[in-house]
C-alpha cells in the first residue's frame, strides 16, 4: 500500500479556485497600484471630483461656456404697428357660421348686486377653433375669473355677475366671434380696424369678441396676451353695464382707464386722429395699458 502525503494548504487553494486563485492575486496588486498612485499624486482624487462639479454646474448655468445667450428683447428694435395691424401670432377664422355653440360650465357668481345683476352665458361662434387657445372650457374659464376677479366691476357693489345656462334667461351673451362675423355686427368693415364691439340686440346685451384680436391681442399691450383678454373683457362688459363713453388718458404715465380704446393706442394724440369726434384731447399724453376697472381695489 501506498501513502500519499496530504496536499498543502496552498495547493488545495489551487485545486479549489481553478484559474481564480491566479486572477485574484494580479487584482489585488493592480488594485494597491492605482490608490497608492491616486494618493501620491498632487491634487489626489478630492480635487479632481471638485473640478468635476464645478465643470458640470458652470455648464448648466451657461457661465464659463461659448454657447450663445437666450434672446433678450431689449435688442430688438421696437416694431411699430399700425393701429389697424395686428399683431403677429396664430391662426383665426376669417369668417364662422354665424351660429353659436355654448361653452363652459354655469355656476360661478361675483359680486353683491346693489343695483345690476348680470347673468351672462359664455359662447363661441360655429366655425370658430378655440384649440389653439386652450379650448372652449378655457375661454369660459377666463370669463369667469376676469368678471370675478376683486379688480373687476364686482369692486363696486352695485354689480353681480351670475354665470348661467342658455335655459335660464340670461341677460347678456359673451361670444368669441370670427372676424368677418365681428365685422358684420360691430361695423368694423368702415372702420378697416379689427374691432370688438357691445350691442343690444333684442333686449339682450351681446359683447362680441374679435377672435382676431383673442388669438394675437393689441400691440400697446406688447405681447401680454392674458391681460389684453382680461381687458377685451372688461372693456365690453363696461359698454353692457352702461357705460358707453370712452375715456381718455388723465396723466402722462398713469394707468389707462379701462374704458380707454386701448385696443387701437394709449396715447391721446394718436385716437384724437383717429376720430376727433371722441373724447380724447390733441396732445401727446401716453398712458400704460390696463385692463382692470378698479386696478387698486378697496380692502373689504
Amino acid at each position: 500500500m501506498t501513502f500519499r502525503s496530504a496536499p498543502s494548504p496552498l495547493a488545495r487553494y489551487a485545486r479549489e479556485l481553478g484559474w481564480r486563485a491566479y486572477a485574484i492575486p494580479i487584482l489585488l496588486v493592480i488594485t494597491i497600484w492605482v490608490l497608492v498612485d491616486v494618493f501620491t499624486s498632487p491634487g489626489g482624487s478630492r480635487e479632481a471630483a471638485e473640478t468635476s462639479v464645478s465643470a458640470t454646474s458652470e455648464t448648466r448655468d451657461g457661465a464659463g461656456t461659448e454657447g450663445r445667450p437666450g434672446p433678450d428683447p431689449a435688442d430688438d428694435p421696437e416694431q411699430k404697428l399700425a393701429v389697424n395691424q395686428l399683431p403677429p401670432g396664430g391662426p383665426y377664422a376669417e369668417r364662422g357660421e354665424g351660429t353659436y355653440r355654448t361653452v363652459g360650465t354655469p355656476g360661478m357668481t361675483a359680486g353683491e348686486g346693489a343695483e345690476t345683476v348680470v347673468r351672462f352665458v359664455v359662447e363661441v361662434e360655429n366655425g370658430v377653433d378655440t384649440a389653439g387657445v386652450g379650448g372652449d372650457d378655457a375661454l369660459s374659464a377666463m370669463v369667469d375669473a376676469t368678471l370675478s376677479n376683486p379688480k373687476g366691476w364686482t369692486n363696486d357693489k352695485a354689480y353681480r355677475f351670475e354665470h348661467v345656462g342658455p335655459e335660464d334667461n340670461p341677460d347678456m351673451r359673451i361670444r368669441l366671434t370670427s372676424v368677418g362675423t365681428t365685422r358684420d355686427i360691430c361695423g368694423g368693415e368702415e372702420l378697416e380696424l379689427e374691432t370688438s364691439c357691445h350691442i343690444r340686440l333684442d333686449d339682450v346685451s351681446h359683447v362680441i369678441l374679435n377672435e382676431s384680436r383673442w388669438v394675437r391681442g393689441a400691440a400697446p399691450f406688447n405681447g401680454d396676451l392674458g391681460s389684453y383678454r382680461q381687458y377685451l373683457v372688461n372693456h365690453e362688459v363696461g359698454h353692457g353695464l352702461g357705460y358707453a363713453a370712452h375715456e381718455a388718458c388723465g396723466a402722462d404715465g398713469a394707468l389707462a382707464p379701462v374704458m380707454m380704446q386701448q385696443t387701437l393706442s394709449l396715447t391721446n394724440a394718436e385716437l384724437h386722429s383717429l376720430n376727433s369726434d371722441e373724447v380724447y384731447p390733441d396732445e401727446p399724453v401716453t398712458c400704460v395699458y390696463n385692463p382692470w376697472p378698479y386696478p387698486r381695489p378697496a380692502v373689504l
